[in-house]
């Protein structure tokens, strides 16, 4: 870990390749286990939805110690937050939360009503992407759920890569894992997961920017419904 950390930006960066090509057909398992191994100093970002449920009872039966933070955008689903305590109490974790620098009054008073309607991209980084910022200063690399298939964005997401947004190591142990992957680890090991996903929300967000799938949408349709946003920031 040490001498990795010592490394100039080439040689991390050829590290990443490396290990980015031999681990393509690793298990989710035994990327998440080269990510705590390798760096001690790492955070995981979970957002409580599919993916990032199966994510946490990976990193609990891993290192159980590891960190896991969430970002309190103060506009998430009422089940959001519960399926955070379920999982919490199940675990016996204590998730970090992270917060905006601004409270919703406060961004109100700074930009007016439903900033969301007006600008999603400027509500979604005082609201993510900033704290996001914040909390990754504060670490060496960090575990992600994002899979390849969930939109164009994501589509060469690697296992292991060099996050230029954030000067950070990233892990992605399920980016070659599909939808029904997912299910079946949920299925198979009785995992907790947030109910919406039963009402049409393959993908939730914020409660004001989130909608049900309709049959044949595409999976990411609900996120910023009329609008051609499709990501908040937090992935490049």
């Amino acid at each position: 870990m040490e001498e990795l950390l010592k490394m100039n930006l080439f040689e991390k960066e050829e590290w990443i390749r490396i290990k980015a090509e031999e681990f393509e057909d690793a298990t989710a398992e035994e990327v998440v286990k080269l990510a705590v191994d390798t760096f001690p100093n790492i955070t995981f970002a979970c957002s409580f939805g599919a993916e990032d449920v199966v994510l946490v009872d990976i990193l609990q039966k891993i290192r159980p110690s590891a960190d896991i933070f969430y970002l309190d955008t103060d506009f998430h689903f009422k089940e959001t937050y519960d399926t955070r305590d379920q999982m919490a109490a199940k675990y016996g974790i204590e998730f970090v939360r992270v917060s905006p620098k601004l409270t919703p009054l406060e961004q109100v008073e700074a930009h007016g009503e439903a900033l969301w309607t007006v600008d999603a991209n400027q509500c979604c980084n005082i609201r993510k992407v900033e704290p996001l910022t914040r909390i990754l200063s504060q670490y060496d690399a960090w575990i992600t759920g994002i899979r390849r298939d969930q939109a164009p964005t994501r589509a060469n997401a690697k296992k292991v890569e060099y996050d230029a947004k954030f000067g950070l190591v990233k892990f992605n142990p399920l980016a070659s894992w599909t939808s029904e992957d997912v299910w079946n680890y949920i299925r198979q090991n009785n995992v907790l997961y947030n109910p919406l996903h039963d009402k049409n929300y393959p993908s939730v967000g914020c409660e004001y920017c989130t909608r049900p799938v309709m049959p044949g949408e595409d999976p990411r349709a609900g996120r910023w419904s009329g609008n051609d946003k499709t990501e908040c920031g937090l992935h490049k």
